[in-house]
């Protein structure tokens, strides 16, 4: 019997392409984003690719922020599955910019999506979990959770509290036979970075140094993974009765995490700095 799978944040890129791969592999999908023309045509190819098994699939039009809305589509998809098996926080904005100069109201809303949002999501379906003594929790965490990016403060300290969230919330939920995991991806081929990343304006003390990490971060993305690759290790994940707490999808966030593990601060600074053309 397939899962009922929840994903927040699936109009597009791995969020879609997970989906996807989910219902044709039996499960049943339940979903939301705050792009109700994107949920309508994901509506639309998922009950495509499942037509013979007669199950249907749930997507509302919501934004992350509208508490009680969560509250009322949990409600909605335990009425209409009668469990859950997994979710999957996939919703979460970039933020780039040189600390001194970032606006501090769009950083705030930035935590409010990213670390809220996550924890909005799993607190709705957590008491479910309890009481049918199973389930899984994945967070969409990055590679800046444990290694923190120049000019990504803010996306790099909401990755770290989601990481420090999940973690606690593990040994929380254990007993109830809950599993949590994170999934850390460096890059992945889309437009998330690209609709983030800005210059400085000009005469900014940081402007050259910045124009050398965006260049440098254009060139990487050419050989990251695509969303459909990304999306294959994400399925991957959530079918594993026990997933691993930490999963990377592609081999830079492995070889940072390597490097974060075994080497000497100061050492591994000097190779990241170098490898964004930034030292």
């Amino acid at each position: 019997m397939g899962q009922v799978v929840v994903i927040t944040g699936l109009a597009d890129g791995m969020g879609r392409e997970a989906a996807k791969l989910l219902a044709v592999a039996g499960d049943t999908i339940a979903g939301f984003d705050m792009d109700a023309a994107g949920i309508a045509s994901l509506q639309t190819e998922l009950d495509g690719l499942s037509p013979s098994s007669g199950k249907t699939h749930y997507l509302v039009p919501l934004n992350i922020l509208d508490r009680p809305g969560i509250l009322r589509f949990r409600d909605e998809v335990l009425a209409k599955y009668k469990r859950v098996d997994t979710v999957l926080s996939n919703v979460g904005i970039g933020f780039f910019g040189p600390f001194e100069e970032i606006d501090l109201e769009a950083a705030r809303r930035c935590l409010e999506i990213n670390v809220i949002g996550a924890a909005a999501i799993f607190q709705a379906f957590l008491p479910a979990m309890r009481r049918q003594g199973s389930g899984k929790l994945i967070a969409m965490s990055s590679l800046v959770g444990q290694v923190p990016f120049p000019f990504e403060s803010i996306y790099s300290a909401s990755k770290f509290a989601i990481e420090g969230m999940v973690m606690s919330l593990r040994y929380e939920v254990a007993p109830f036979g809950i599993r949590v995991a994170l999934i850390e991806p460096a890059q992945v081929s889309t437009t998330f970075a690209a609709k983030i990343h800005t210059l400085p304006p000009e005469g900014s003390p940081y402007r050259e140094r910045a124009r050398r990490f965006i260049a440098r971060d254009d060139e990487l993305i050419k050989t990251a993974p695509t969303p459909l690759q990304a999306a294959r290790r994400i399925a991957e994940i959530i079918h594993q009765d026990r997933p691993d707490f930490h999963n990377q999808v592609d081999f830079m966030s492995t070889f940072f995490l390597f490097l974060n593990r075994f080497l000497p601060v100061g050492l591994r600074d000097r190779i990241l700095l170098n490898h964004m053309d930034i030292q």
